[in-house]
């Protein structure tokens, strides 16, 4: 039997500790709620970012008022 590389026992316990892991109840509970969240998460980060955007265009608005238009 060949003996196994530094390299190759790293790998192996990477697999297994990824495999032990993956079967965890909490591991699947996390990517069943993640993957019902997601589109939340999708669109609130959408809103919220429009929102933000607004509000800098308003302050935008704003300071160049304020400058009497010189403000660039």
């Amino acid at each position: 039997m060949e003996k196994e590389t530094k390299e190759e026992r790293i790998a192996r316990r990477h697999r297994e500790r990824d495999a032990q892991m993956k079967s965890s109840p909490g591991y699947k509970t996390f990517a069943v709620m993640f993957t019902l969240a997601y589109p939340f998460i999708a669109i609130f980060t959408f809103v919220i970012s429009t929102v933000l955007a607004f509000f800098s265009g308003v302050s935008r608005a704003m300071a160049w008022v304020v400058s009497g238009g010189r403000s660039h």
